[in-house]
């Protein structure tokens, strides 16, 4: 069974560059919550639901710009892969490798 628990050191590929974000992922009881931290914001996400080895969420960010954004990812190991995507705007690729646990 795939668990998305853990410290996520994740990279946006966005169309303005690419943007360092730490996913803060939890799991109890079959829910799932987190928190995407980045130089300019924390913001919660919501709607999380995980299904096998993909979850999807949305997150409401202001920065750079006010937007909800759809993130679609899936979880191989220590490996996140997927997008992002914010209305009209092209999908972002995200990329990301779970912090060991020390």
């Amino acid at each position: 069974m795939t668990t998305f628990a853990g410290t996520w050191d994740v990279t946006l590929d966005t169309a303005i560059g690419k943007m360092a974000v730490v996913f803060e992922i939890a799991e109890s009881d079959g829910a799932i919550t987190g928190i995407a931290r980045s130089d300019a914001e924390s913001v919660d996400f919501n709607d999380a639901v995980a299904e096998g080895n993909r979850l999807t969420w949305t997150q409401a960010v202001t920065t750079p710009m006010r937007l909800t954004l759809k993130f679609d990812v899936t979880v191989d190991g220590d490996t996140m892969t997927g997008t992002s995507k914010a209305g009209i705007l092209p999908s972002s690729k995200v990329n990301g490798t779970r912090v060991a646990q020390s």
